[in-house]
Parts: structure tokens; C-alpha cells; sequence
């Protein structure tokens, strides 16, 4: 029981880390099956190039949709600003900062996807055998059927020899942009990192209470609903069979349920810890959490919505 426990404070703590090294390996094994199973070069020059960036490409779109889908920021944005222009929604600068925010999460996957094909070489070798414009450079000072038999190279079918080799320098081509591709993703967000943490409004350790605060909330929140929906579901069941009158059961407003569902803004004169404890505090003296002078868009709070009743596990 013990072992249980370190395992489950262990994904408590870690459990975005964890979560993003799980989509990489998924990712990453996913590749190596298209390559390996379903990947069959067509070996022929009018198809080779957009069958490869197919398979380079069209994954790597459809896991960079999936990881907005997958966000809950995305929805908190959606539902937030909806198709009606609504005060929650702020300015177009704060929501394309969200937007941007969203967009760097969701190119993990695809980012891991792209950098794992071209170290593998499979899909680039396929394309680039296929474009006429490397086949100038690749040919150059070879036999003079080179670019005819470029395309055949993938599949070991080229005649002359030397031809042939050329799969070495295409599998050669693949891996070194897929070293220059994962080197720049981690340069890029390690100065996102350090840029974002220097100009943190709130110190290291207090970034820890709070996201232990937010925790305790969800946690506290999916409990206080589950029981409260139970009760207001056993109310209506008891009526209908009874035929009586249900007894006021008091539910937030379609307003309230908006407002602490709104993207978060931070402010340093109030300097709340989320929407819900926004709205507890502030509606007693204007009825409304909407943006005030000072709500600002921190980009290492970014974690204060991606929160949800259903991204805490139970105790």
C-alpha cells in the first residue's frame, strides 16, 4: 500500500512531465509502426514525393489537432468567448497570447512525430527521391540515367551502382535534420522556459503552493458536484414517481457557471489562485469577475487552465 502511495504522489507531482513523456513514446512507437508495417514507398517519380511528405506530414497535422482537442484550455477559451462577443473573452491580444500558449503545447506530438521519421529516413528518402529538384544536386557529375533512376532507390531497384548509393547520402540528409529539428525544439524551449520563469510575477516556491492549491480545488470541486448533482438527480427521481413538489435545491447560474470558467487573468493587487477563487471574492463587491485594469496573461500560469474536474485523479 505504501509503494501504491509513493506511486501515486510521484504522478501528483509530476503528472504533466509524465504525461508529456508518455505522448512522446506513444508518438515515437507509433512512427515505427507506420514505417516499418504500413509504409510502402511507391518507387515512381510522379508519386514518391507527395506519398513520403504524406506520411511525414498528415500525422503530424492530425496529432497537432488532437493536442488542441485534448487541451482544456482550448475549451476553457472556446466556451469562454464562444461565437457572441462576451467580457470574458478580453482583448484580441489576450487571447491570441492563449492561442499561442496552445499551439506550443500541441506541437509536442507532431514535433516528436517529425523528428522521429527523418532519423528513421524512411519517409524522407521516399520524397526526396522523388523531387526533381534535388535530383539536379543529388546527380550531379553521376550516370546520366541518375535522375531517371532516382526514384527507384528506395526500393534498391536502381541499376547502376552508384545510383544506388545515393540512398546513403538521402538516409544521411534524413537524420541530420532530424538532430538539427530536435536541437532546436529543446534550444527554443529552454529560453521559453527561462524568459517566462525570470518574468514570473510569483517566486518558485509559491508557483508550488499554487499548483498544490489547485489540485485540493479540482479535487474538492469534482467531490462537492458529484454530490450535489446526486442529490439534485435523487430529488427529481423521488417527484416524478411521487408526483410532489421538488425541494429547492440551490445550483449556480448559467452566469456563475460561466464566470468561474473564464480564461484566468492575473492581477498583482489581487492575486488570486483561480477563477473560482476570483469569483468567491470578488463578486460580494461588484457581482462580476470581469477583466480589470491590471488582468494581464502570464504565460508560466498557463497551468492554472488547463485544469479540470477530471484531470485530478481520486484519493
Amino acid at each position: 500500500m505504501e509503494k501504491f502511495r509513493a506511486v501515486l504522489d510521484l504522478h501528483l507531482k509530476h503528472h504533466s512531465a509524465l504525461g508529456y513523456g508518455l505522448v512522446t513514446l506513444l508518438t515515437a512507437g507509433g512512427e515505427r509502426i507506420f514505417s516499418t508495417v504500413v509504409f510502402q514507398c511507391p518507387c515512381s517519380a510522379a508519386w514518391n514525393l507527395p506519398y513520403g511528405l504524406v506520411f511525414l506530414l498528415v500525422p503530424a497535422l492530425a496529432l497537432f489537432l488532437l493536442g488542441y482537442v485534448l487541451s482544456a484550455r482550448t475549451w476553457r477559451l472556446i466556451t469562454g468567448c464562444g461565437c457572441r462577443a462576451r467580457a470574458s473573452c478580453g482583448s484580441g491580444l489576450r487571447g491570441s497570447l492563449v492561442c499561442a500558449q496552445l499551439s506550443a503545447a500541441a506541437a509536442l506530438a507532431p514535433l516528436t512525430w517529425v523528428a522521429v521519421a527523418l532519423l528513421g529516413g524512411a519517409f524522407y528518402e521516399c520524397a526526396a527521391s522523388g523531387s526533381a529538384v534535388l535530383a539536379q544536386r543529388l546527380c550531379l557529375d553521376r550516370d546520366h540515367n541518375c535522375a531517371a533512376e532516382l526514384p527507384l532507390v528506395p526500393c534498391h531497384e536502381a541499376k547502376a551502382s552508384d545510383v544506388q548509393d545515393l540512398l546513403k547520402d538521402l538516409k544521411a540528409q534524413s537524420q541530420v535534420l532530424g538532430w538539427i529539428l530536435i536541437a532546436a525544439v529543446i534550444i527554443v524551449l529552454l529560453i521559453f522556459t527561462c524568459v517566462s520563469r525570470c518574468l514570473s510575477p510569483v517566486s518558485f516556491l509559491q508557483l508550488k503552493f499554487w499548483k498544490i492549491y489547485l489540485e485540493q480545488e479540482q479535487q474538492i470541486l469534482k467531490s462537492k458536484a458529484t454530490e450535489h448533482a446526486t442529490e439534485l438527480a435523487k430529488e427529481n427521481v423521488k417527484c416524478f414517481f411521487e408526483g410532489s413538489h421538488p425541494k429547492e435545491c440551490n445550483t449556480p447560474s448559467v452566469k456563475e457557471w460561466q464566470q468561474i470558467s473564464s480564461l484566468y487573468t492575473f492581477n498583482q493587487k489581487d492575486p488570486y489562485y483561480s477563477m473560482l477563487h476570483k469569483y468567491v471574492n470578488r463578486k460580494e463587491k461588484t457581482h462580476s469577475i470581469r477583466s480589470t485594469e491590471g488582468d494581464t496573461v502570464i504565460p508560466v500560469l498557463g497551468f492554472v487552465d488547463s485544469s479540470s474536474i477530471n484531470s485530478t485523479p481520486e484519493l
